[in-house]
């Protein structure tokens, strides 16, 4: 009873260290360097099956502490979100627990990092894939260690977090270090040294880029508008509220237009309507933008041949319907159900719409906004500017941003509704995500949110978000913000032109070691 006692206990410290990391405002990213060091402490004279009830366990905690805010949308889907979701901490005690002790120093501080990041991608992509809140997420606000995404991508924040956290476990297990360096001193400094000099040398990377690196010189700018409606997701459908919900975005776009930007954005389905099945609204969006004589990007619910999408729409200062993208990645088991004939039980369940997901890549081009006989005066910097759109959660997916790039998008827009989970901290998580976007790609992103957070990130990763200047609150407030981004000669970063090169490395870096393992075993 005593150890499983003190087995829970360190599950409980674990699990409340890593739930405190991602709290908004509080910025306490550093606690996650060393949140599963207790956890570690498991591994030792345990039952594997033991060892696995206690990682799920501790991922049962962790995902109930961070996405709670599903109770907002369905209790039943968040239960079983977080119990499928808990099955990757298990996992990788399990994994861990089957090698751990056949593990020399320098092997365990490489392979247990390289099991977490391999199974980090494999829960962003199976099923549909849910990459939130990954470990290098915590990290969002550190901007000297999140430069060294352009190279690795995200995972690479992951697996120095991870790394510095089996370091230090490492340390503080009595028996392990005596018994290594009584036997091998030189060997542990060595293993240590290379923990501490990766993550020199990323700190070091992150101190060029933010302090020291050149300025470039031949670089054009463009003048964005984000406008946050803070509609209440009550009464966004709703009929009678129509009206209403159209003259708050008209409202706003009017006193955005004082600023003279190149392009006004609205949130993801903004319209209170659907285009291709409600001419009201086409009409009186038509009318608007026409008379502001300013290009406006648009989310909306669209029909099309029977087809519902979620698109964003450029018009051009004449109120032409210019280019449209089409969602590519949509929302599993909110926005569609993959393998109907097995989950279709599940609308009853959770609130699931019918949306046909797009086929394009699109990049938008601000070029097919400006008439060949508007003098040049009018055309400003926004001539040649290209970009690319992020509907809701598809910046949390590192490729769709990199494919827009490798297109050649100079720069990112990411337009969400997270009004569905109420005032909590999915907005700030989302946010976390979309930092790492343009980072990894070194390009700006401007995020457009119904309810917040809108604002702009620069490709270093500053933040420049819309907030109240009384209540000084940046989620469920209205208002607008507009800011000047700069279009740099196309140049692609590391990760961009070679994309999760570094989940192969951990990859192969794991089959060796198991593999090694197995041979010594037999030996």
């Amino acid at each position: 009873m005593k150890e499983n006692l003190s087995g829970i206990t360190l599950v409980l410290i674990s699990a409340i260290l890593l739930v405190l990391s991602f709290l908004p405002y509080a910025n306490l990213g550093f606690l996650t360097w060393f949140a599963f060091v207790p956890l570690f402490f498991n591994l030792k004279n345990k039952s594997r099956l033991k060892v696995f009830f206690l990682y799920y366990l501790t991922g049962v905690i962790f995902w109930s502490g961070i996405v709670y805010w599903l109770i907002h949308v369905t209790f039943v889907g968040l239960i079983l979100i977080v119990l499928y979701l808990a099955l990757y901490f298990g996992t990788f005690g399990l994994i861990i627990s089957l090698i751990n002790s056949r593990l020399r120093a320098f092997a365990r501080l490489l392979f247990i990092p390289g099991i977490w990041i391999l199974l980090e991608y494999l829960r962003s992509y199976l099923f549909g894939g849910f990459g939130w809140a990954l470990l290098g997420y915590s990290q969002y606000l550190n901007l000297p260690i999140i430069q060294v995404a352009d190279i690795t991508g995200v995972w690479g924040i992951s697996f120095l977090v991870m790394s510095m956290n089996v370091l230090i476990y490492s340390m503080l297990d009595a028996r392990f270090s005596r018994l290594v360096i009584k036997q091998r001193p030189t060997s542990v400094i060595t293993n240590y040294a290379l923990i501490l000099f990766l993550l020199s040398l990323s700190l070091g990377y992150g101190f060029y880029k933010l302090y020291c690196k050149p300025k470039v010189i031949n670089r054009k700018s463009i003048r964005i508008s984000v406008i946050q409606g803070n509609i209440p997701q009550a009464i966004k459908w709703e009929e009678a509220a129509r009206v209403k919900i159209f003259e708050e975005y008209q409202r706003l776009s009017h006193l955005a237009a004082y600023d003279l930007p190149d392009l006004i954005i609205w949130p993801e389905a903004a319209l209170p309507g659907i285009l291709g099945q409600d001419e009201y609204v086409k009409r009186n969006l038509q009318e608007f933008v026409s008379s502001i004589r300013i290009p406006f990007l648009v989310g909306a619910v669209n029909l099309d041949n029977k087809n519902y999408y979620n698109s964003a729409m450029l018009i051009s200062r004449q109120g032409e319907f210019i280019q449209r993208y089409d969602k590519l990645h949509l929302v599993p088991f909110g926005e569609y159900i993959p393998l109907r004939g097995i989950f279709g039980f599940l609308e009853t369940v959770v609130p699931i719409g019918d949306f046909s997901s797009g086929e394009e890549y699109t990049v938008f081009n601000l070029d097919r906004i400006v008439p060949a006989s508007m003098p040049q005066v009018d055309i400003k910097q926004a001539e040649g500017a290209r970009f690319s759109v992020l509907i809701c959660f598809e910046d949390i997916f590192p490729q769709i941003s990199r494919q827009f790039v490798k297109k050649e998008a100079d720069f990112l827009i990411n337009i969400t509704n997270d009004a569905w989970f109420g005032d909590t901290s999915s907005p700030y998580q989302h946010l976390s995500a979309s930092v790492f976007r343009a980072v990894e790609n070194g390009v700006y992103l401007v995020r457009a949110a119904n309810t917040g957070i809108s604002g702009f990130i620069t490709p270093n990763g500053i933040i420049y978000p819309l907030t109240d200047e009384i209540s000084g609150k940046q989620t469920f407030i209205s208002g607008y913000l507009a800011k000047e981004i700069f279009i740099f000669p196309k140049q692609y970063s590391f990760y961009t032109q070679w994309g999760d090169w570094f989940v192969l490395v951990c990859l192969i870096l794991a089959i060796y070691v198991i593999v090694k393992c197995n041979i010594r075993k037999g030996k």
